[in-house]
């Protein structure tokens, strides 16, 4: 039965499909229900024209909804929409298919069935000026009980119209040109805000990279001297804890580097490229005591051994050192500055005979 009953339902649909919009416009209106086996023809009233653009009229290409409402279907019923026609011209033109909306729901209660507002419509328009009958809309609606009704809307007439000619000069006019519009101060202004943003960034940046080549210019890096460098270095190697066998190999090249860099500058010799035969060799000609000559060369011979005999120094050895880097480096600078202060008196006491004279 309900196989029978859907394909009846859709034989139905399309006979009263093509007649709806195969009858005139006028005898649709004016007929009264007809009684048919599957239901009633009932002309209803309510098809609507709404334009999709805003105007006192409509013009050519505006787009429109045309469609219906029905209020208050019960819920379970069915509609069948109308076809569209497949060849269209240029005069009156579907642009989309039907669309059906639910506008609004009054819940059930009561023993009574959910209603629902409902809005069917179609997109049209029209590229020729002249006034349209718009066809009118039959509906099939299967209702829960079983009933088949076809509504069938009043159709509307919908009047295009083109833009007005000039008739009172009959003079043609050319296309106007781009209207050209004077600058404001409020459109300029932001773009002079921007260039002396980026002026006064690009300043802020010359500057402080100029700033940062000067501190990292040796010319104008403060230097400490010499000895005072060596003997700061040397200072982080005092303790028993770097005298561990692992260790030793960087406490004697630590000590020695230090040492080298301190006669580099001390005694104007390429320490950091010699070896220490070199080194002690060019110390022959420097003023120090024999001594302390002696001790600091028996420091760089036992740290060869170290750094690359793999020799263990004793604990003894170890702590005798770091005092004899010391020594050298101290007692060193005591013999320059001595030079320099005999340099000075010597100088004074010329000036002071020259002023006799």
């Amino acid at each position: 039965m309900d196989m029978r009953k859907a394909l009846m339902f859709t034989i139905i649909l399309l006979i009263s499909a093509v007649a709806a919009f195969a009858q005139p416009a006028d005898s649709v209106g004016t007929q009264e229900a007809v009684s048919a086996s599957q239901g009633s023809v009932l002309p209803v009233k309510g098809a609507f024209l709404q334009q999709l653009q805003e105007r006192d009229s409509v013009l050519v290409a505006d787009q429109l909804l045309y469609g219906f409402e029905l209020k208050g279907v019960r819920e379970g019923t069915l509609l069948a929409l109308p076809e569209l026609p497949e060849k269209q011209d240029y005069r009156l033109m579907f642009l989309s298919p039907w669309r059906l909306d639910t506008l609004r729901t009054v819940k059930a209660k009561d023993g009574n069935p959910e209603l629902l507002d409902l809005k069917g419509s179609v997109v049209i328009t029209s590229f020729e000026e002249g006034l349209y009958e718009l066809p009118q809309i039959a509906v099939q609606r299967l209702s829960p009980d079983g009933v088949t009704d076809t509504l069938v809307f009043d159709p509307v007439r919908l009047e295009v119209k083109t833009m007005p000619v000039d008739t009172a000069t009959f003079v043609p006019h050319d296309i106007k040109g781009q209207i050209r519009y004077p600058v404001t101060l409020m459109e300029v202004v932001p773009w002079v805000g921007l260039f002396w943003a980026v002026a006064v960034l690009v300043i802020l940046a010359v500057c402080l990279f100029m700033m940062y080549r000067r501190s990292t210019d040796p010319e104008n890096v403060r230097r400490d001297p010499a000895h005072i460098v060596a003997l700061r270095r040397l200072d982080r190697y005092r303790g028993t804890g770097m005298w561990a066998p692992e260790k030793q190999k960087a406490f004697y090249s630590g000590v020695t580097d230090t040492l080298r860099e301190y006669m580099s500058e001390r005694f104007d010799v390429s320490a950091m490229e010699m070896t220490t035969a070199e080194i002690f060799e060019q110390l022959k000609e420097k003023e120090m005591p024999e001594g302390l000559r002696k001790e600091v060369r028996e420091l760089f011979d036992r740290a060869d051994f170290v750094k690359f005999a793999k020799y263990v120094a004793s604990d003894d050895d170890n702590a005798s050192a770091l005092p004899v880097a010391v020594r050298f480096v101290t007692e060193t600078y005591q013999a320059e500055v001595e030079e320099e202060s005999s340099s000075a008196a010597g100088n004074g006491e010329a000036e002071k005979d020259g002023g006799r004279e």
